[in-house]
């Protein structure tokens, strides 16, 4: 069976159990249960209450492989070495300051999608929303993490895609050995198992090695040159400075993790939310007008951080697309490390428990009219108003919660306003002409794997905005 058919299957039967039951119970190979957790309550409970005993991550082949041991941040266990690792990156990258300090770097980055939907627009052309978003998150996170980017560059733009595509698939699949711990210990069944994650992760040593390099090349030059000025230093930078045993392994697996939660978080949601408005456009019409009616701006000119400040709505349809389509639908397995209680169930010492964060975000307990899209409810006065995507609301999780949860929270979400923003106050959109559906038909279907995203590509016409062009 192919990783993704499984992927779609396992996920189905998680989301289907989470309609009638807060708990789901599994038990595979010669590992304990298999902990499904669909409810808020029963989350906090694993997330808050139990944060501690749950803190660790199973151990997979795959992910020793792909991730260096792993030693990245998602998925290596809890222990000293991960709380390093989560210290330099929210410590040197994804701070409150530091996301702030990075606003002319993302509106240089929109500045030059904006000229790519121009340049389209007057030709009559269609935009691929993926392709365009996913430029805009992968040249913004290589711009800041190393220092540049890498489109036009030798394909690496599209090698990073590819990359992050091949781990999706090899760390959602099912993968023998973590059921049955004792064929790993096979070496033919072994290299069965991990020849594609090994072919990928060669592919990430070449990427990661030349970034590597080339920084500690221009260190050097600088160094010579006797230009050792902090303050011009990227992240790479930054993780060759540390002096407490940061291995190249392990630089380079924090460099993995990144990249891809650095692009595909923002590129699946801005996705998701543009499908969204086209297929309600009267939501689509209400942010427009938000937009345009609270700032004016000419011509081609950029909308800026600062006009944002106070645009309430274009926050909602952002929460309200994370409800329904969490970047990660599954939270990363968390590992039990001690018995305890479960909202009433008693979960054993090295079970593994997965928060089913899609299912929360559906369950109409908390949610009115819990599959619809409704923005609204996140506005003054909604439903929602309150609620937070920080962790502290169990009923909203698609960051996660926790000592687990996710630190790139704020840098997601300055990044998906600013673009977002812009495209909808200089542009209007359609679907090509040659579509077969209406606006109103805009293709919903899912794709399934480590994350969720649509089946079929999405692809808009932009009109420029004819207040814009004065």
């Amino acid at each position: 069976m192919e990783q993704t058919t499984f992927m779609k299957t396992k996920l189905n039967c998680m989301w289907s159990a989470a309609r009638s039951s807060r708990i789901a119970s599994k038990t595979r190979g010669e590992i304990p249960n298999n902990l499904i957790v669909s409810s808020p309550r029963a989350a906090e409970a694993v997330l808050r209450t139990h944060d501690l005993v749950f803190v660790s991550r199973p151990y997979s082949l795959i992910a020793d492989i792909l991730l260096y041991g792993p030693s990245d941040i998602g998925l290596s266990p809890y222990g000293e070495q991960w709380r390093q690792s989560r210290r330099i990156v929210t410590t040197h990258l994804l701070t409150n300051k530091k996301v702030r300090s990075y606003r002319v770097a993302r509106e240089e980055e929109v500045h030059k999608v904006m000229a790519k939907v121009h340049e389209l627009s007057t030709k009559g052309m269609a935009v691929d929303m993926t392709e365009l978003f996913s430029t805009f998150s992968n040249d913004l996170i290589c711009r800041l993490v190393s220092g540049k980017n890498f489109q036009g560059d030798d394909g690496r733009n599209k090698l990073f895609r590819q990359l992050f595509k091949a781990n999706s698939v090899l760390l959602a699949g099912f993968n023998l050995e973590d059921y049955y711990p004792s064929l790993a210990r096979l070496k033919a069944v072994s290299r069965v198992m991990c020849a594609k994650a090994r072919k990928t992760r060669k592919l990430w040593d070449e990427l990661l090695d030349k970034i590597i390099d080339d920084r500690m090349s221009k260190q050097q030059c600088e160094h010579d040159r006797g230009n050792d000025d902090q303050d011009e230093m990227d992240f790479v930078d930054v993780l060759l400075l540390q002096e407490r045993g940061i291995t190249r392994e392990h630089l380079k697996a924090i460099l993995v993790d990144m990249f891809q939660a650095g692009t595909e978080t923002s590129l699946l949601v801005l996705v998701f939310a543009m499908a969204e408005l086209m297929h309600k456009p009267h939501l689509m019409a209400k942010l427009q007008a938000e937009l345009r009616t609270n700032i004016s701006k000419q011509g081609q000119e950029l909308l800026t951080e600062c006009d944002l400040t106070n645009m309430t709505y274009l926050n909602a349809v952002i929460k309200e697309t994370l409800r329904l389509h969490p970047p990660t639908p599954l939270l990363l397995p968390h590992l039990a490390m001690a018995d305890c209680d479960i909202d009433g169930y008693t979960v054993r010492s090295g079970t593994r428990v997965i928060v089913n964060a899609w299912a929360i975000g559906r369950n109409s307990e908390s949610w009115e009219a819990a599959e619809e899209f409704l923005s609204e409810r996140f506005v003054d006065g909604g439903s929602a108003a309150n609620v937070d995507l920080t962790g502290t609301d169990f009923q909203f999780l698609p960051f996660g919660a926790g000592r687990r949860i996710c630190p790139g929270i704020n840098f997601a979400s300055a990044s998906m306003e600013i673009i977002l923003a812009n495209l909808l106050y200089h542009f209007d959109w359609d679907v090509p002409a040659e579509a077969a559906i209406d606006k109103a038909g805009i293709d919903m279907a899912e794709a399934f794997g480590l994350s969720v995203q649509l089946e079929e590509k999405l692809l808009l016409v932009p009109i420029e905005y004819k207040d814009s062009m004065d």
